[in-house]
C-alpha cells in the first residue's frame, strides 16, 4: 500500500497478501523452512536472483507483513524485525559499525542501550561519546572524521528529554554521520522521525507496536539500502523474530493509534494532577507548559506519550514506600502496556549503569516511572495516592 492511505487504514491494511485461501485476518505461518519447485528454484532464492521465502530465520510471509506494514507506518523504504529492541539496536551497530568508529549517543537512554555502547561495543573497537540530550552544541562537538552514527531516544527514558531530531539529523549529516532514532516511547501514532530527517528508527516492539505486553519483538526502519545492510547482518547472526511474535504484533498494530491518543489523553491528566499533589518535587512530561522541550515536543510530536515521570521527596526511600502502597497499579518495568505500569529506574532499568552515568543522566533516587495505561484516570491517581504522604 502506498502513502494515499492515512495512518488508520495502514495499521490495519498495509501488508495484507492472502494465500490461496483467502483469509481475511493475517495468516500465521510456522514453519522453520520452505520447499522450492525445483533445484533451479532453490538456488535463485539462495542468491537472492529470485524473490520468495527460503528459511524462517531470515524470510517468512508472517515477518514480512510485518515488516511491511511498519515501514508503511513509519513512511519507510523498508524494515527488517528483530528478536527484540535491543536486538535491533545491536544489529543496526554491527551492520553500519566496524573497529575504530565513533558514535556519538544521547544521555538518559534506555540503561541497556547505556551498556552496549559504553561497554560492549567499546571490547570491539567501536568509541562512543555521551552527550547531553538537548545540547544541540554538545552534538556539534562530539562529531569527528570518524563519526559514522548519532543514536539518539527521544522522548528518553524515563526522563522524557525531547531531542530535536531535525537540527541533530542536520548535524549528522554535515559531519557524513547517520542519525538513528530510538522511536519506541511514541511509535509511528505521534512522532515519525523519517520525516524530520532520520536514516534509521528503531523500535522495541515489545512496548506500544504490540501493546499488551505478550511477545518481545524489534524492528529497524529507513532507506531500503541501509535496512538491506542490517538484514544481511540478521540473516547471518541470527537475532531473528519469530513469526508468532510478528504476527501477535502485526495484529497489535491495528489498534496502536486508538492506544496511543487514550494513553496520551489519560498520562496528561495525570501529570498535572501529580503537580499539584504534596510530597511530589518535580514531573517530567512532554505535554505539560512546564516540561522544558514542551515547545519542541508538541511540534514534532502529536501528543505528550503514554510515560510520566516524577520525583518524590524524601529519595529511595520515599519512592519505595509509594510503590509497594500501589494495589492496581502493576510493578513492573515494562512499559507500552494497555495496564498501568511503575517502576523505581535507579535500582531497575539503570540499576546495571554506574552511579556517576545514573546522576550525569539525572536519574535520581527519588524518581518513579509511570507507564499510562488505560484503566481510569481517576482509579490510577487514586492508587497512586495512596503512596503521597
Amino acid at each position: 500500500m502506498t502513502q494515499e492511505y492515512d495512518l488508520d487504514t495502514l495499521a490495519i491494511r498495509a501488508g495484507i497478501e492472502r494465500s490461496q485461501f483467502g483469509e481475511h485476518s493475517e495468516a500465521l505461518y510456522l514453519t522453520s523452512s520452505f520447499v522450492f519447485e525445483n533445484a533451479a528454484q532453490a538456488a535463485r532464492r539462495f542468491s537472492g536472483e529470485e524473490e520468495g521465502m527460503v528459511y524462517a530465520r531470515f524470510s517468512n510471509p508472517t515477518v514480512s507483513a510485518m515488516q511491511t506494514r511498519l515501514a508503511a507506518l513509519e513512511g519507510g523504504e523498508a524494515c527488517v524485525a528483530t528478536a527484540s529492541g535491543m536486538a535491533a539496536i545491536l544489529s543496526t551497530c554491527m551492520a553500519l559499525l566496524s573497529a575504530g568508529d565513533h558514535v556519538v549517543v544521547s544521555q538518559g537512554v534506555f540503561g541497556a542501550t547505556q551498556q552496549l555502547f559504553g561497554n560492549i561495543l567499546s571490547r570491539f573497537g567501536i568509541v562512543s561519546s555521551f552527550v547531553k540530550a538537548t545540547d544541540l552544541d554538545a552534538y556539534r562537538g562530539a562529531m569527528g572524521p570518524k563519526t559514522k552514527l548519532v543514536f539518539i531516544e527521544t522522548p528518553s527514558n524515563p526522563l522524557t528529554e525531547v531531542v530535536d531530531i531535525a537540527a541533530v539529523a542536520a548535524i549528522a549529516h554535515e559531519a557524513g554521520a547517520l542519525l538513528a532514532v530510538d522511536n519506541c516511547f511514541c511509535s509511528p501514532a505521534l512522532q515519525r522521525p523519517l520525516d524530520l530527517g532520520a536514516d534509521l528508527v528503531i523500535h522495541s516492539a515489545t512496548k506500544y507496536l504490540d501493546g499488551q505486553g505478550r511477545v518481545l519483538g524489534g524492528a529497524v526502519v529507513g532507506r531500503k539500502a541501509l535496512v538491506e545492510e542490517v538484514f544481511k547482518f540478521i540473516r547471518t547472526a541470527g537475532p531473528s523474530i519469530s513469526p508468532f511474535n510478528a504476527w501477535v504484533i502485526l495484529k497489535g498494530l491495528e489498534t496502536l493509534k486508538l492506544r496511543m491518543t487514550a494513553q496520551s489523553a489519560s498520562a496528561l491528566a495525570l501529570a498535572a494532577w501529580l503537580e499539584t499533589q504534596p510530597g511530589v518535587a518535580r514531573v517530567y512530561y512532554p505535554g505539560l507548559p512546564s516540561h522544558p522541550q514542551h515547545e519542541l515536543a508538541m511540534r514534532q510530536q502529536s501528543a505528550g506519550g503514554a510515560i510520566v515521570s516524577f520525583e518524590v521527596q524524601g529519595g529511595r526511600e520515599a519512592a519505595w514506600r509509594l510503590v509497594d502502597a500501589t494495589r492496581m497499579i502493576s510493578i513492573t518495568a515494562n512499559l507500552g502496556d494497555t495496564k498501568t505500569t511503575i517502576t523505581h529506574p535507579a535500582s531497575t532499568t539503570h540499576g546495571r549503569i554506574s552511579p556517576e552515568a545514573r546522576a550525569a543522566a539525572g536519574i535520581t533516587d527519588g524518581l518513579l516511572r509511570v507507564a499510562v495505561g488505560l484503566e481510569s484516570v481517576a482509579d490510577i491517581q487514586a492508587d497512586l495516592a495512596r503512596g503521597l504522604v
